[in-house]
């Protein structure tokens, strides 16, 4: 799910370099104070110190704002309230005091408010990027699964065509066979974005996901075989994981077994440790040709089969052993094992 929210937020600052900063707006306030003594009127001991909190929160946050409010009351009441160079407490400088207080919470609350609000709107805007993103995969990704699907109804009706000949029966049987697999179609397509799916064991689903598959092509001579932990992932991480093992199995059963009556396919997934899988799809076809790169494609399925793995913070890679195999190594997110 889908990249970051706190790639979005300012990255943290060690805490001493605020505190830092607090100390040193309020050695700029004293001395600018201090500058405009011979001009000012009795009676400003604050005016310079305001704008150093303001500053300080602004620019460094809540605890940054708050020690530098702080040090510079102090250092308003002992250099700037008369009597001066003393903590002397009277009606009229509780007063003062009192009165900074309230301006200056009010002035650290409304910027460190601000700056929450634009926190959480930068955070809403990368959120926004990376669903824009996925919708555009998925959208591709629909488009180029609507026109498979065209393709192979078509094909699927030619064939029928070819058997028919003046046998009625035999059309009636075609007929048939045909709304079997535009039915089978439509319940992968089912499967793959239905929420109650979720809760099954990942393995299973794959396993009926693939079994579809194989009846929806009319691949009665290819093994599909599962062999994943009991474990399950969240329905944003198994919806997009399905929709890369569809693509890849399909193109498997389009391109791996044109010259051979048997094969099979072998779906693996394995924990790597530190948040890590691996899941590897295995055909025992003639295998990709030498040299083949992946990245060079212009074929739609390699670029949306490498937007899903984008998605899932994984990375692709294509090898020969014994046939293609297909690994993509990806984040797990958080996974729930089957007791």
């Amino acid at each position: 799910m889908f990249t970051s929210l706190a790639s979005a937020r300012r990255p943290p600052m060690p805490s001493w370099l605020g505190e830092l900063a607090a100390l040193g707006a309020t050695g700029l306030a004293i001395a600018l104070r201090y500058a405009l003594d011979d001009v000012l009127p009795p009676g400003f001991p604050f005016l310079t110190f305001f704008p150093a909190v303001i500053l300080t929160t602004f620019f460094f946050g809540l605890r940054p704002g708050i020690v530098c409010g702080v040090l510079s009351g102090l250092a308003a009441w002992y250099f700037f309230i008369e009597p001066a160079f003393a903590f002397l407490l009277t009606p009229q400088t509780g007063l003062a005091l009192g009165f900074y207080a309230v301006i200056v919470a009010v002035d650290i609350a409304l910027i460190h408010g601000m700056r929450v609000a634009g926190e959480r709107l930068s955070a809403e805007r990368a959120v926004t990027a990376h669903l824009y993103e996925q919708q555009r995969t998925m959208f591709q990704e629909l488009q180029h699964r609507v026109a498979n699907n065209m393709q192979f109804v078509a094909a699927l009706l030619a064939l029928q065509k070819r058997k028919v000949g003046e046998d009625p029966q035999a059309a009636l049987d075609a007929f048939d066979e045909a709304q079997s697999r535009l039915e089978t179609i439509a319940r992968i397509h089912r499967r793959l974005y239905d929420p109650a799916r979720a809760d099954q064991p990942v393995g299973q689903y794959l396993q009926e996901l693939c079994s579809d598959l194989l009846d929806a092509t009319g691949a009665r001579n290819i093994v599909c075989l599962v062999d994943v932990p009991p474990v399950r992932f969240d329905l944003g991480r198994l919806t997009t994981l399905s929709l890369l093992v569809v693509e890849v199995v399909t193109n498997a059963l389009k391109h791996a077994f044109r010259d051979t009556e048997r094969g099979s396919i072998t779906i693996r997934l394995e924990a790597l440790g530190g948040g890590q899988a691996a899941l590897s799809i295995a055909d025992d076809g003639p295998g990709i040709p030498d040299g083949f790169d992946p990245s060079e494609s212009r074929s739609l399925g390699f670029r949306i089969v490498q937007g899903l793995a984008t998605q899932l913070d994984g990375t692709l890679t294509y090898a020969n052993d014994g046939g293609t195999v297909v690994r993509l190594v990806f984040a797990t997110g958080r996974t729930l094992a089957v007791a």
